[in-house]
């Protein structure tokens, strides 16, 4: 029998490190007997007491146990889950810091992967928002734990599987958060305490106005059938806290309210451009409103359309950029995967009286023909997921766009992709970043390329 590969043994006692920078990761490097080590908690210019928690061959990865000397950079986080729950990473540094940081990664990487330095273009003003209970879209864990008080429902821990014991949260939106002990108290008492391993959640705005106050909706995932007391149970919490209900006891396709007894979605509002947007609490929305209005105003200032415009906007989803800019230009195309995301963008594009603009899908990963390209767009958006639009680029640009607008949730695929836009004739006009998830190491950020 082939022998398992052992664990390397973690040293047991902490060491004192001195922090030399900072990784895309966040985490503080350093070395230690000339191996590289990442500090989780540490900041640069920092000497840390810290903890193993990981070896592997060509680095160790630990965890800040103490501060003994501070960078100016630090702050108090101001939660008492910082160091243990995995739902922040960044939750020491200062916010306008956090910010600096993530620049400086969307930076190096344009010239590491595309050799575009920051001479090369003018960098746009970063867009901040709200730092607090600013999510609206989260997967919260949920596990039975009898030894620490019952039922646990939050962000797992660091470096582990376990759920974090927590009452309270910091970047959840706040109606959700207020909620986490009474659905811990909920759980505790069903029958089947123990076969609910998860709840999505997602909240709608009930207005316009930026402060409105948000509708709450769970989507309670069950491995085995409800008890007929637990459904009861779950209706008697959503009828008092005044949220929707959804169960999903199968795959995606099984989700199914509960409560209330209505067909009527979730909205968000893009009041500049006097937009509703309905969803689903499974479909994909921005977890920031704030900016997420931000950056749909920015795009369009960006593109600057006009009547005679025709526009192609790919990743569309739902119609986030789609549907504004259908107020400004003659038509637009929105292209998306989805079947379920194309049908709820036409259903918004009726929604709000909007009849330039149409939607279809397609797979935009994959290389082939496509009978909608090449068309003459006068102006692309680009919204791809994390994996970035390297298959649909060669085709994009033989429309010979005057702009191009890419939304990114990757730097390193943004850059790879501005290398492959760049060889096209395709010129990095503007690039910046977005505050889309404060207190985390993730980039969000936006790029404007012009032929040329």
């Amino acid at each position: 029998m082939p022998s398992r590969r052992r664990r390397r043994a973690l040293p047991k006692e902490p060491v004192t490190i001195d922090i030399e920078s900072l990784s895309h990761e966040g985490r503080g490097v350093s070395h230690i007997e000339g191996k590289v080590v990442f500090v989780d908690g540490a900041l640069p210019g920092e000497q840390v007491q810290a903890s193993y928690v990981r070896r592997r061959g060509k680095f160790d990865e630990l965890n800040t146990l103490s501060v003994i000397k501070a960078s100016p950079q630090r702050v108090d986080s101001g939660c008492e889950y910082t160091g243990t729950c995995g739902g922040c990473s960044l939750r020491h540094m200062d916010v306008r810091e956090q910010l600096a940081f993530k620049e400086s990664v969307l930076l190096e990487q344009l010239e590491h992967n595309a050799g575009i330095k920051d001479a090369d273009f003018e960098l746009l003003p970063r867009i901040t928002g709200d730092t607090q209970h600013y999510r609206r879209k989260a997967r919260l864990a949920v596990r039975l734990v009898e030894k620490k008080g019952g039922a646990l429902v939050g962000f797992r821990e660091k470096y582990s599987t376990y759920i974090t014991v927590m009452s309270d949260c910091q970047v959840l939106s706040a109606e959700v958060a207020d909620l986490i002990p009474a659905l811990r108290e909920l759980i505790s008492a069903m029958d089947g305490a123990t076969e609910i391993p998860q709840i999505e959640v997602a909240v709608g705005e009930s207005a316009a106005e930026a402060q409105s106050a948000g509708i709450v909706a769970l989507v309670f995932r069950h491995l085995k059938p409800l008890t007929c007391a637990d459904t009861e149970r779950l209706l008697g919490f959503a009828e008092l806290h005044q949220i929707e209900m959804y169960l999903q006891p199968a795959g995606p396709d099984s989700v199914h309210k509960i409560y209330p007894d209505s067909e009527e979605r979730l909205s968000y509002f893009l009041p500049a451009s006097q937009l509703q947007l309905k969803f689903h609490p499974q479909d994909f929305t921005q977890v920031n409103a704030s900016i997420n209005r931000q950056i749909v105003a920015r795009a369009l200032e960006l593109l600057a359309l006009n009547s005679g415009d025709s526009v192609l906007d790919l990743f569309c989803g739902l119609g986030n950029f789609t549907l504004p800019m259908a107020r400004h230009c003659k038509q637009v195309l929105g292209v998306e995967g989805s079947e379920e995301m194309v049908q709820r963008g036409e259903e918004n594009a009726t929604l709000n009286q909007i009849y330039n603009a149409r939607f279809l899908s397609d797979d935009l990963s994959k290389l082939t023909d496509r009978e909608w390209l090449p068309t003459n767009y006068d102006k692309i958006v680009l919204d791809p997921p994390r994996s970035g639009a390297l298959e649909i680029l060669p085709q994009l640009v033989e429309c010979r766009a005057e702009k191009m607008l890419y939304i990114s949730c990757n730097p390193a695929t943004l850059s790879r992709d501005a290398g492959v836009l760049q060889h096209a004739g395709y010129k990095l006009k503007l690039a910046g970043v977005m505050d889309m998830f404060p207190h985390t190491t993730h980039v969000e950020s936006m790029a404007l390329f012009v032929q040329g």
